[in-house]
C-alpha cells in the first residue's frame, strides 16, 4: 500500500463559499426550467414560488460571490495565482492536463498536477474557472438584475434589444453554466477514488499518494 499525505488545500471560507455557491446555482437551475418551461414543468408549488425561489437563489449566489472575492482579494491575496495560469502551464500544461482526461486516467496513470494551498487548480481548471468566475458569473448576475429590475432599467434593457433579447441571453448563458457544472461534477470524480476530490470540500484536506503508481491500486483487477 502506497503512503499518503495530506495538505490542507480548502479553508473554511472557502468551503462554505463553496457550498453556498452550490446549492444556489442548482436551486436557479431547477426553478429556471420551471420559469422557461411553466406548461412542462412543476418542480415547485407554482409560478410565483418559482420566481420567488429563483430571485432569493440569485441573492445567494451573488453573496457567495462577493465572499469568494472578498477571500481571495483581501485575505488570502493570491486571486491571480490560483486562477490565471501562467506562460508554461498555456503552454505545455494544457495538453497534458487533457490527455490525463481524456486517456492517460483510465489507463491507470497519475495526475500530472499536484495541488497545494498556492497552486490548487490544474491547467484547464484555472482556464475554465477563469471564464466561469471573471466573465460567466458577472454577465449571467448581470443579467439577471436587469430582470427583476426591469422598470428602473428600461434604458439599458433597450439597450440591449429589449426585454425578449435579455431574456435570451440569461437563458443561454444558464444552460453554459449548467453545462459546465455536469462536467464539474464528472472531473471531480476522476481522483484515486470516486470522492477523493469532494471529501477536501468538506473536511479541507485532500489526501495525495507519494508513488508514481497512485491510480492502479484502484484500476488493477482484484484478486478472486
Amino acid at each position: 500500500m502506497s503512503d499518503t499525505s495530506r495538505i490542507y488545500l480548502q479553508p473554511t471560507p472557502i468551503r462554505i463559499w463553496h457550498w453556498l455557491n452550490a446549492f444556489g446555482i442548482v436551486t436557479l437551475g431547477l426553478t429556471g426550467i420551471q420559469i422557461r418551461f411553466p406548461e412542462y414543468i412543476n418542480l415547485f408549488s407554482g409560478y410565483k414560488t418559482a420566481i420567488l425561489l429563483h430571485n432569493v437563489a440569485g441573492v445567494v449566489v451573488a453573496a457567495s460571490f462577493a465572499l469568494w472575492f472578498f477571500y481571495y482579494s483581501f485575505v488570502a491575496r493570491n486571486m491571480l495565482k490560483v486562477y490565471v495560469p501562467n506562460k508554461d502551464e498555456v503552454k505545455s500544461g494544457l495538453l497534458r492536463q487533457a490527455k490525463f482526461y481524456l486517456l492517460t486516467y483510465f489507463l491507470g496513470r497519475p495526475n500530472p498536477h499536484h495541488p497545494t494551498p498556492e497552486n490548487k487548480f490544474n491547467p484547464m481548471q484555472k482556464s475554465a474557472y477563469l471564464a466561469i468566475m471573471f466573465l460567466l458569473m458577472p454577465l449571467i448576475g448581470l443579467s439577471g438584475i436587469l430582470l427583476i429590475n426591469i422598470e428602473p432599467m428600461r434604458d439599458l434593457v433597450l439597450m440591449i434589444g429589449g426585454l425578449k433579447i435579455l431574456m435570451a441571453i440569461h437563458y443561454i448563458l444558464a444552460c453554459c453554466l449548467c453545462a459546465f457544472l455536469f462536467t464539474h461534477v464528472y472531473l471531480a470524480t476522476l481522483g484515486r477514488t470516486a470522492f477523493a476530490y469532494i471529501k477536501p470540500m468538506w473536511t479541507g484536506w485532500e489526501e495525495e499518494e507519494s508513488d508514481d503508481h497512485q491510480h492502479l491500486d484502484h484500476l488493477a483487477p482484484r484478486p478472486n
